[in-house]
């Protein structure tokens, strides 16, 4: 038993009170979701369910649409078709206790590997405060609202990259999050210029396994989906949502003419990736892993064609980032700043400025705050990668959690 493990251990009983300081804080919010009308509660995880239906039945996964209102497809690779079948053999009420059980505990693990550093001697009611908080980060509350995977992707990824001896060969989480969702294959290039060949190598295994695997069990789904479903970005719904708040979401919302928009997206998109994964190579190189982790979640949701709110889940890792282990207050204050900033509804406040019909200030102010959350993770990047003070190195005898390491084994 390690130093570090021993009063953890002894604190068990502090660790339990923690739990029910979390279960108590969250509660309003999960009884408000999973008490909301039928037609409206997690919406999202009724898609996964259906589509677990889907295969159980022999029916076409990319066929079918969930109830009115909803009237929403299955979007996401076949993988995650098949493993939505358990959800499926649940009764419905079930699987909504059962889901969000599981994004809170998606949660904890990405709260406890983004804030290590700063858990310090009374961990477990930081950990409970940190929770609390993070849960009412307007992409968590979507979390739960929808009934939404992305924070279970945020907590495989980071577990993948900063765990200091993970039981599970690394990189093996990275590739199960790229095979049930594609966005987080941007991890694929963190490997690949950090160069964690090993790393790189078992992601890119599993992913092509995952990926291939649905061919020999639902070839005609399969099929379907990466000749057919994945090419029709419209199938995600409305690019143009406020919601959509990916680079090209807000390229969308100006309305110029598609090829200019595209051809803007697209280089946005290379200059935006340049920065933002250099950024994340030289956080590797210094020991910061978490900050690593944090830039190519950001370069996940703004190099995305779409990328809705709940997918900003990875503002989670962010605010670690920023506060490091704690003791710099100018890194905490601006965390604090970032915390309230994704709390509050700022693209909905856009909309209602646009609403007003305000000469002038409605068209431009609105749109910009419309696009607030977009544009805020474009300020992020610059803040991680080059803007905040650098974090304090460990004390003497101690070493980083991200402290350099020989390849592949931190």
């Amino acid at each position: 038993m390690t130093g570090v493990e021993a009063p953890m251990r002894r604190q068990w009983w502090a660790w339990a009170l923690a739990a029910v300081v979390v279960a108590l804080g969250v509660w309003p919010l999960v009884e408000h979701w999973l008490t909301n009308p039928g037609d409206q509660r997690l919406v999202d995880l009724d898609v996964y369910r259906t589509g677990g239906q889907m295969v159980l039945e022999g029916r076409p996964v990319y066929g079918f649409f969930t109830p009115a209102p909803q009237l929403l497809p299955f979007t996401y690779p076949p993988i995650a078709a098949l493993l939505a079948s358990g959800l499926a053999a649940m009764s419905w009420v079930t699987a909504q206790w059962v889901w969000t059980a599981g994004i809170f505990a998606a949660l904890g693990v990405a709260v406890g590997f983004a804030f290590r550093e700063a858990l310090g001697r009374h961990a477990p009611w930081v950990f409970a405060f940190l929770m609390v908080a993070c849960t009412f980060l307007m992409p968590i509350r979507d979390q739960v609202r929808f009934g939404q995977v992305d924070i279970l992707l945020v907590a495989l990824c980071l577990a993948d990259c900063v765990a200091r001896r993970p039981w599970w060969p690394r990189g093996f989480l990275i590739g199960l999050a790229t095979a049930v969702k594609l966005t987080p294959g941007v991890f694929l290039v963190y490997l690949l210029v950090t160069r964690q060949w090993r790393t790189l190598s078992m992601a890119v295994f599993v992913t092509a396994l995952l990926t291939l695997l649905p061919f020999a069990v639902v070839p005609q789904d399969a099929v379907d989906f990466w000749f057919g479903a994945l090419l029709d970005s419209e199938r995600l719904g409305a690019n143009a949502a406020t919601t959509n708040q990916s680079m090209r979401g807000m390229l969308i919302r100006l309305y110029l003419p598609d090829a200019l928009t595209t051809v803007i997206w697209l280089a946005a998109v290379a200059v935006v990736g340049w920065y933002g994964f250099r950024g994340a190579r030289d956080a590797y190189r210094d020991g910061d892993p978490v900050t690593a982790v944090a830039l190519v979640g950001l370069m996940a949701v703004l190099l995305s064609p779409v990328a809705w709110i709940h997918h900003l889940a990875w503002v989670v890792v962010v605010l670690g980032a920023i506060v490091g282990d704690g003791r710099d207050p100018v890194r905490v204050r601006v965390a604090v700043g970032v915390w309230l900033y994704y709390v509050l509804p700022v693209p909905w406040w856009g909309v209602a400025i646009k609403a007003a019909e305000i000469p002038v200030v409605s068209p431009v102010l609105g749109k910009i705050v419309q696009n607030g959350f977009g544009l805020g993770a474009l300020v992020l990047v610059w803040l991680l990668a080059y803007r905040l003070p650098k974090r304090r190195a460990a004390q003497p005898g101690q070493m980083s959690y991200g402290a350099r390491q020989p390849a592949d084994t931190l």
